[in-house]
């Protein structure tokens, strides 16, 4: 079958057909560059869920992903999983928490691997979410691998970044050390049935009312749900809909996908730059044994001796 032919079995909903294009994406096969080409284009809300592990990511995505289809609209999730240590491939836990809508035809749910990657991301997950705009779906949600403080690039590729966070598990005072103040969009107070809920919000109101804002500049709105009943849902719907009218105003949403565009460049420049300057194995040990030091090797690896 030819890539064309792949392409319109996708945007019909074929879901073997979607996964095969998302492998040429992921693995930058020969076919890659022909199926970037036929799927340029759409316009789908980017939607990035992050937070540390156990706050509820996977079912409130879950919960999402039915409020979305009650409104008629095509949803994907890229669930960023950590890689098996093992086979390379994605711990398939997130596709459990989703398999309320595994026979949904309008819903298409994808696990990666993060394979090393650091930042909550996986390298291709950038060219994964065009593809799936490209493809027609009206929805692309992107679940963070849940490493913590470290994972802020979701905040490049989404337009809308919730965070996630429940009481019980100090994530007030994490949230200050990650600065995810700067980073999310829109907080989720998740689990908000349990004790310390109210306490949470508070943390977070009083974090943002430290950060001086410009008059039309956005303001971080806190929602309360507890997602295994379903409950505030609707309002998180209506607060992520406020923030991408908010995005379409004065070309922001514009910029925003500039600067995803210049962040997926830059991360493939980095991973040609750590392929060409591969450290052999000999210079590593010199550097390990004291015979030349880390600077000096690093001038030879890029061959400048000067």
């Amino acid at each position: 079958m030819s890539v064309e032919e792949t392409v319109a079995l996708a945007r019909r909903g074929d879901r073997r057909a979607t996964a095969r294009l998302l492998t040429a994406v992921e693995n930058q096969t020969g076919d890659a560059a022909e199926v970037a080409a036929l799927t340029a284009g759409g316009d789908a809300r980017v939607v990035g869920v992050t937070g540390s592990p156990g706050v509820g990511k996977s079912t409130l995505v879950s919960a999402l992903i039915g409020a979305w289809r009650e409104a008629g609209l095509r949803v994907a999730v890229l669930a960023v999983d950590p890689s098996s240590p093992f086979s390379g491939g994605a711990i398939l836990g997130d596709r459990v928490r989703m398999a309320d809508h595994a026979l949904d035809e309008g819903v298409y749910i994808r696990s990666v691997a993060t394979r090393g990657h650091l930042g909550g991301l996986a390298a291709t997950t950038s060219a994964g979410v065009r593809l799936l705009e490209g493809l027609g779906f009206d929805v692309v949600i992107v679940e963070t691998v849940g490493v913590g403080q470290a994972e802020v690039e979701i905040a490049a590729l989404a337009d809308t970044t919730l965070l996630l966070l429940a009481p019980g598990m100090g994530d007030g005072i994490q949230a200050v050390k990650a600065g995810v103040v700067e980073i999310a969009d829109v907080y989720v107070v998740n689990k908000a049935d349990r004790p310390g809920a109210d306490a949470v919000v508070r943390d977070l109101k009083a974090m943002m009312s430290l950060v001086k804002r410009e008059p039309r500049e956005w303001r971080q709105p806190v929602v309360k749900t507890v997602a295994q009943e379903g409950g505030g849902v609707d309002e998180l719907v209506a607060a992520i809909a406020k923030h991408r009218d908010h995005l379409d105003g004065d070309d922001r949403l514009a910029v925003k996908r500039r600067e995803r565009a210049a962040a997926e460049i830059r991360a493939r420049v980095d991973a040609a730059l750590v392929r060409r300057y591969a450290v052999p194995e000999d210079l590593a040990e010199a550097v390990a044994t004291g015979r030349t030091d880390a600077a000096e090797a690093a001038r030879r690896v890029l061959g400048d001796t000067a």
